[in-house]
Parts: C-alpha cells; sequence; structure tokens
C-alpha cells in the first residue's frame, strides 16, 4: 500500500497542472492516477486530429446524455478526453478564458477569492502568449498560446461581414474587452496540440516525487469516518488501494460526481437505492449541470474556399506532409479559427453569445464522429454564453465502467430558448454581408427556402439540429459541494479541482478556466 501526501485523480486539464505545481517544490510525494493511456498518438499532436479522437475508446470516455426533452428527445454525443491531458489532448484547442463578469458573479454569489481580480494572476502564470504580453496575458509560462497559422481569405470576409453587420472587430478576447470578432488563440506550439500533458506533464514526469499511473481506474474513495485516506483502483485486471494525506478529484464534471457517489458521498436516497453505504449525505452532488448548446448554419462554398477537400482523398497526403515538414496548411487548425461574441439583446453588461466560424464543414457528426462533407461548404455555429438551464449528472450503477446518467436539459428556460433564436439569426446575417456573398452558393442547412425570421421555425430546426459544444461543468460547484478553498463539505482530506466546480459555466471555451482552477488550487492545497 502506497502512501503518498496529494493522490490526484485524473490527469486532465487540472490535474495535469496539480501534478505538476505540488511535485515542483520536490518537499511532497504525489501520485497522479489516469484511467486512460499516455499521449503519444498522433492524433494527439496534429491539431486537426481532435476530428478523429471522437468515439474512439483509445483517446474519448464516450458519454451520451439521456434523451433530452426540449431537443426532440435526441441523445447529445458527450466526447471527453481519456489519458495524459484528458480533454485538453481531443479539444478544439481555443483559448478562450471568459468573461470577467463570470467570476465576479462566481465571487458575489459565494466563491470567495474567486473574483476576475482573484483569478487574473492564474491565467497570467499559466500561460506563455506568442503575441500578447500586457497587464492580461503572461508570456513565459508553460501554456503556449499561439496565433492561427492556416489563414484564408474566407475567415477575413467573415470578419469583414461581421464588421459590416454591426459587431466590432476585437484582436483579444481575454483582454480588456470580450465582445467582437476576430481570429482565436489555440493551445498550440509551432503548428502542434499543446495539451496540458504537454505543458505540465512532460516537465514534471522526470521527478522522484511524482508517480503516474496510467490505465488506473478510480473504483472507490477510501475513507476511515468522513477522512478520505485514499483511493482503489483497478489496473490491469487487478485492483488495489493507494492512501495518501490528501485526495484531489479532479476526473471532470462527469467523473468526480460519478466517483463521489460510487464512494457513498451524494443524495442519501439515491445512494441507499443503489445499496450504498452512506458516507456523507450531500445531496448537491451531480446537480446543477451546465454546458453549451450549439446552433449551427451551412452554407454551400466554391471548392477552392473549403477546407473540405484539402482533408480528403490524396489532397490529405499533400495536408500531412505540410504538417510534418512544414508545421503549416489546414492540420494545424483547432475547431474555429475565427469567431467572437455579440449581445442579442440592449442593456446586457457582457455579450450573451458566442460565435464559431470555420472555412469547412467539419462539424457534422456521422454516428459520433467528426468527418468533412464531400461538398464544399463552409459552417458557423453559435452557442449561448450564460444558459440558464441546469442539468443532473448521477450513477445508474454501482459498476465504475457504467457511465451514468446525464439529462443536461438543454432549453429547458424561455430565456435559453430566445437568446438561441437571436444569435442563430444574428450569426445569419452575417453570412448574408456583402463581404460574404462573392464566397456563398446557397445555404445547405437549414434549407435555402426556410425562413429564418419565423422564430418557432428557427426554435423547432434548433431543437432538431442543436448539439453540445462540450462545455459540462458544475457537478460539484463551489457553495454548493465545495467550499471556496475547494474542500468537500463535511469530509476531511479530499477536494475537487475541475470544471466541476464551477458554480456557473463561463462565458467561452472552458478549457483556460479548468487550467486556471488547477494553479489556483495548487496554491490552495499547498498553503494547507
Amino acid at each position: 500500500m502506497a502512501a503518498y501526501d496529494f493522490l490526484i485523480v485524473g490527469a486532465g486539464s487540472a490535474g495535469s497542472v496539480l501534478a505538476d505545481r505540488l511535485s515542483e517544490s520536490g518537499k511532497h510525494s504525489v501520485c497522479l492516477l489516469e484511467a486512460g493511456a499516455g499521449g503519444n498518438h498522433i492524433f494527439l499532436k496534429v491539431p486537426a486530429g481532435w476530428a478523429a479522437t471522437f468515439h474512439n475508446p483509445k483517446f474519448d470516455w464516450g458519454y451520451s446524455t439521456e434523451p433530452e426533452p426540449e431537443l426532440n428527445n435526441r441523445q447529445i454525443y458527450w466526447p471527453r478526453g481519456y489519458g495524459l491531458g484528458g480533454s485538453s489532448g481531443i479539444n478544439g484547442m481555443i483559448y478562450i478564458r471568459g468573461h470577467a463578469l463570470d467570476f465576479d458573479l462566481w465571487a458575489q454569489a459565494g466563491a470567495k477569492g474567486w473574483s476576475y481580480e482573484e483569478v487574473l494572476p492564474y491565467f497570467i502564470k499559466a500561460e506563455k502568449n506568442q503575441r500578447l504580453g500586457d497587464e492580461f496575458h503572461g508570456t513565459d509560462g508553460p501554456l503556449h498560446v499561439q496565433d492561427v497559422r492556416d489563414g484564408r481569405s474566407i475567415h477575413d470576409a467573415f470578419l469583414d461581414g461581421a464588421e459590416q453587420s454591426g459587431l466590432p472587430k476585437n484582436p483579444d478576447f481575454n483582454g480588456a474587452d470580450q465582445t467582437g470578432v476576430g481570429y482565436y488563440q489555440f493551445t498550440q506550439h509551432n503548428g502542434s496540440r499543446w495539451s496540458t500533458a504537454a505543458a505540465y506533464l512532460d516537465r514534471a514526469k522526470g521527478r522522484n516525487n511524482l508517480t503516474i499511473e496510467t490505465h488506473a481506474l478510480a473504483n472507490k474513495i477510501i475513507f476511515q469516518g468522513n477522512k478520505a485516506t485514499g483511493v482503489r483502483i483497478s489496473q490491469k485486471g487487478k485492483q488495489r488501494e493507494i492512501s495518501a494525506q490528501h485526495v484531489v478529484l479532479c476526473g471532470g464534471a462527469i467523473n468526480t460526481p460519478q466517483l463521489l457517489e460510487l464512494s457513498g458521498v451524494g443524495d442519501e436516497a439515491l445512494l441507499k437505492s443503489h445499496g450504498i453505504d452512506v458516507v456523507h449525505h450531500l445531496p448537491d452532488v451531480g446537480e446543477h449541470v451546465q454546458d453549451h448548446l450549439l446552433s449551427r448554419l451551412v452554407y454551400g462554398t466554391y471548392p477552392e474556399t473549403s477546407i473540405n477537400r484539402e482533408v480528403q482523398g490524396w489532397r490529405l497526403g499533400l495536408a500531412a506532409m505540410n504538417w510534418f515538414f512544414r508545421r503549416q496548411g489546414p492540420l494545424t487548425t483547432g475547431s474555429a479559427p475565427v469567431g467572437g461574441f455579440a449581445h442579442t439583446m440592449e442593456g446586457l453588461q457582457a455579450p450573451d453569445v458566442q460565435f464559431f466560424f470555420a472555412s469547412g464543414a467539419t462539424l457534422y457528426n456521422a454516428q459520433g464522429r467528426i468527418k468533412a462533407m464531400g461538398v464544399p461548404a463552409i459552417t458557423g455555429a453559435l452557442d449561448q454564453s450564460r444558459p440558464e438551464s441546469r442539468g443532473t449528472i448521477h450513477i445508474k450503477s454501482t459498476d465504475p465502467t457504467v457511465h451514468p446518467e446525464i439529462h443536461a436539459n438543454y432549453l429547458s428556460t424561455e430565456l435559453d430558448r430566445i437568446t438561441m433564436v437571436k444569435g442563430t439569426r444574428i450569426m445569419a446575417k452575417v453570412f448574408e454581408s456583402e463581404a460574404m456573398q462573392p464566397f456563398i452558393t446557397e445555404r445547405m442547412t437549414p434549407a435555402p427556402d426556410f425562413d429564418l425570421n419565423d422564430d418557432e421555425a428557427l426554435l423547432a430546426h434548433i431543437r432538431d439540429d442543436a448539439t453540445t459544444s462540450y462545455h459540462p461543468t458544475s457537478s460539484c460547484a463551489i457553495g454548493k459541494v465545495v467550499d471556496p478553498e475547494l474542500r468537500i463539505y463535511g469530509l476531511d482530506g479530499i477536494s475537487v479541482a475541475d470544471a466541476s466546480v464551477m458554480p456557473a459555466v463561463v462565458s467561452g471555451n472552458t478549457n483556460a478556466a479548468c487550467i486556471m482552477i488547477g494553479e489556483k488550487a495548487a496554491d490552495l492545497l499547498l498553503q494547507g
């Protein structure tokens, strides 16, 4: 039975940060558990490889929601990273922190110490920005943040069209103001994906005081009374226990509440219904879940405009050589090179929708896998920055290999429905702009004769077509399950540090905020 000062469960965006920071001084023994494998596969290095990782059990847990009532009872596929680096190894690499208002609202709701002013230093500490260096950005952190390498005239046309539609251009969404449109930055280094495994674990894994256990599925947290003393794992067909002075759960918004419930921490009635001995009644475990819902518009274009033909057939070979030898071309692309943030109504303190634009139709999903369409097309996508809808994640079996039951409850409030309709219409206006007309043949989704000005019809289209932005959060939120120091209420020797602790989902992509949580959690743990 190995004993450590810190035992981290999950080597994802926050867990990898913690493993590095907690072992950095050499004073503490640290063990990092990861259910998946290491991160050397080519799909985890080529930026466009993210599309090949979805629904691939080597890299993806492959979750799905239960039938969603407001989405015509469709089940929505939720990919989650499986392996060192977690979802930072399979995400679209867009580096967005969230709006300052998000963190100030966290603090106002009781998350003391998590205001924008208080979390900004941790964003800066993590970041090594290629272009930006000011009071908002870091230039010597481990996380490379770099500009788009595959520039195309269609990207600039979309930004010009957005400006013609009334949206200002913005060179830095993580600076003084989030509003407007511009180029995203990616978590990349010289044209390769830069996951938290690359940023934090690669420099830490040689330390004598850090043990990394892969293929190690956490089955149960071990408690003595109300104190966590270790974790039982399955590894290569065998079970064993690893003990520690402090356990830190970094499994993410799905795995963390699942493991807590399997271990007897959660709603007493639910636990007893599964025959699980109750260690601590904590009914908010697995509650208050949030995610961004994504609505899409697809337009036909000309072969030379769309990236689609460059990533299929013999041209894919040319693209692969361009990436391998020059780290250039379409394979350096993340999920969307350009996009931005807009307001759907007057008087808002911050933008309430986020745009994404890609010079191909690669968001189409065939049985959960992402693949390019066979015809030239371009895609605009939009999500609601601060949804009101809340869902749940709870176990449906005592078997840790059985996926939990996920209810996102998308579009369950009137504000969410109105915002998605208005936001989609704003995005359509960009496609209808003068700057975009030379690149567009016709609208493909929804059909050309579809009336985008019909609220009910547009909402029906969203119900039938919308999917996730891959941003689940808030299932073990600060103020509900953990205190502002990330310690689980009513228990000793155990904390949570991952997307599940967000009191509400941030306005934007969630990876940067998860890394910030890891950085801040390390300080909280080391300060004791």
